[in-house]
């Protein structure tokens, strides 16, 4: 007895100990703030295995008591972000339990009224379900939503009383329930704040509703949204111009609004960048910037104006038929006439250019930005928009384009003599111009992990890249060697990617040069009779449906099911074609001239040599025709019948 008694003593010294008033677990948190590193990126539960709980006792709990208490009250809050964030976290959650969707469950929150249609739901619910056991709630639910609706109205009134009594009750104890808990109450929508600019669909649709509900009264939400969205897709230009402009008008009034409520309220930490997002659509901005006087973009080179003007003669053609066509015109045309709608394309660019910069001119400051970054400026021309202000500064008129005109003109150039190489180098080797582009370099591991997570940091961070990329750093740096093992696996198969690319772009190309034609050389038979059999099939198109690979795998297996008697004759017949062809050939050589005869001699010496030695082929063969005796010329014939 005396052993229970002392038991429980201690349990209830034990519990009395860990009674935790507010105040002390406030006073847990700080002390856990203070052990926490200044540098803390790694997982919560990381930080959380390596803290010392001796440490953090204070008062009368003990280390055990301390983790216990965390582990209990860290439980309410999320937990995928750092410890030192997770803590902050819990010190708001213990100063008020109830704050934000929470507050619903305050004990003196006052529970909110059932409508009419619940009340007899739950009037009704388990007569229903008695009588209909094999019934589904859904089937339930849509029977007892029927019923509703055909009940009489003085039915349906009793319902309405009873929710009208208990709603004013409702507003009643929420009144009181404000008076009593103000701090509760905090983040609740703000009425001062200014109303966001709604887009010029959402202002048609509000004008237009009441008109429509008016000659349809039946008509339910979803029938209205459809029926106007329809109306609004076959609007006119005229039309939707004049909600775009009251849309615009609502805009300009919100940022004025914002910036100053920004500057009454500076707790709220609200950038004022956010205050420049757009209400149009892009089709929406494209036709007012047209009705502004935005001048079009001209093609980019004359074959583009060639289809251009093609085309629109080319409405009942399909859009993949078109371009067939297009391109087969161009081909026709000749030198001349292609010059000349490049030197038309120039002009037009040249007009553009000049129609550009009036109506930038025409623009306030931030929308010459919108404009300058939508033609692709604004990145590679950040001097042609500060010269552009200065310009409207000082009243000069120059064009934004005038600083960079001579890096367009060096472009221009570098291109030319780009393309004019690929020409060169065409004729010199098929993949000259090829192998001059060198391969994506690899990454390292940390640059992969940073492509795959960057997504989540730009978020957290509210798309501030500088910080996101510190951010990173320190967590790759803190992570552990398991954690980086798969994206170090990744960085050395992007390597190997790498270098595979760069050997092939190195590697000398061995089928660079095209094969040579002689005019009336004859074809080549097969060589033995097993390539006597490939061509059999292969002619006979049975193995169409196969690839190229699968079809020589089939061929190969059917060889060696063939007969040793039906290989010899087909050895027997590849040994009479090459004897037809040794005689073809001869007759062709003599009534060939010379030079013709020393070229052809010159190339199968070269792809002889070439097929010899495979390790170090020659990549630049030169066909060249020497002058050469009679006796070479036969000499290299007879070397022909050999191969």
């Amino acid at each position: 007895m005396n052993g229970e008694t002392a038991m429980a003593e201690t349990t209830e010294l034990s519990t009395a100990k860990e009674d935790w008033s507010k105040e002390d677990v406030l006073g847990l948190l700080d002390c856990m703030r203070s052990i926490v590193p200044s540098n803390d990126v790694l997982k919560f539960k990381t930080t959380e295995s390596h803290m010392d709980w001796n440490k953090v006792t204070f008062a009368h709990y003990t280390g055990e008591m301390c983790k216990r208490k965390w582990s209990e009250i860290s439980h309410e809050v999320r937990k995928f972000r750092t410890l030192s964030e997770l803590i902050l976290d819990v010190q708001e959650n213990v100063k008020n339990p109830y704050k934000g969707k929470k507050l619903k469950n305050h004990p003196d929150f006052p529970k909110k009224p059932l409508t009419p249609y619940f009340r007899f739901f739950m009037e009704k619910r388990a007569k229903y379900a008695k009588l209909h056991p094999e019934m589904s709630n859904l089937d339930l639910t849509k029977i007892l939503s029927k019923k509703y609706k055909e009940l009489p109205e003085k039915k349906k009134m009793k319902y309405i009383q009873e929710f009208q009594k208990e709603k004013e009750d409702f507003e009643t104890s929420m009144a009181r329930f404000r008076e009593d808990h103000p701090d509760l109450l905090e983040s609740v929508k703000r009425t001062d704040a200014p109303e966001k600019p709604k887009t010029p669909q959402q202002l048609w649709y509000l004008h237009e509703k009441k008109a429509f509900m008016k000659l349809h009264p039946k008509a339910t939400m979803k029938d209205v949204k459809e029926a106007l969205g329809k109306q609004w897709s076959q609007l006119s230009d005229k039309k939707r111009l004049k909600w775009i402009g009251k849309s615009l008008e609502q805009r300009e009034l919100y940022e004025d609004a914002m910036r100053d409520y920004v500057l009454r309220h500076p707790e709220q930490s609200i950038s004022l960048d956010d205050l420049t997002k757009n209400t149009l659509t892009k089709a929406e901005r494209q036709l007012k910037d047209k009705f502004d006087g935005r001048p079009t973009k001209p093609p980019p080179n004359g074959y583009s104006l060639y289809c251009a003007e093609l085309m629109s003669n080319m409405k009942d053609i399909p859009s993949t038929e078109r371009m067939v066509l297009c391109s087969k015109q161009w081909k026709m045309l000749s030198q001349k006439e292609k010059d000349a709608y490049q030197k038309r394309c120039e002009q037009k660019k040249k007009e553009y250019e000049i129609n550009l910069h009036r109506f930038l001119l025409s623009l306030p400051e931030h929308e010459q930005q919108r404009v300058l970054s939508e033609e692709k400026m604004i990145g590679i021309h950040k001097k042609a928009a500060s010269n552009l202000k200065q310009s409207a500064v000082k009243g000069i008129t120059t064009s934004p384009l005038d600083a960079n005109k001579e890096k367009y003109r060096r472009l221009e150039a570098a291109a030319k003599a780009e393309s004019e190489q690929k020409r060169q180098g065409f004729g010199k080797g098929k993949g000259t111009a090829i192998r001059g582009k060198l391969p994506e370099p690899p990454k390292t591991a940390e640059e992969i992990w940073q492509q795959n997570v960057i997504g989540d940091y730009l978020a957290k961070y509210r798309s501030d890249r500088i910080k996101a990329i510190k951010a990173m750093e320190a967590t790759w740096s803190a992570m552990e060697k398991k954690e980086k093992l798969m994206w170090i696996k990744k960085a050395a198969e992007d390597q190997k990617r790498y270098e595979k690319e760069l050997s092939e772009i190195r590697a000398p190309a061995t089928n660079v040069n095209r094969k040579i034609k002689f005019e009336g050389e004859p074809k080549k038979p097969p060589m033995n009779g097993y390539q006597k059999f490939s061509q059999e099939l292969l002619t006979g198109g049975e193995l169409n449906h196969l690839n190229l690979k699968d079809r020589m795998v089939e061929i190969g297996k059917r060889w060696r099911k063939v007969t040793q008697a039906q290989k010899d004759r087909y050895k027997k017949m590849a040994e009479e074609q090459q004897c037809q062809y040794k005689i073809i050939l001869e007759a062709w050589l003599k009534s060939i001239s010379p030079q013709e005869r020393a070229a052809y001699k010159e190339y199968t010496s070269n792809k002889r040599r070439g097929t010899a030695k495979v390790s170090t082929p020659n990549p630049k063969m030169k066909i060249a025709i020497p002058a050469q005796n009679a006796s070479e010329t036969d000499d290299s014939d007879d070397d022909d019948d050999d191969d």
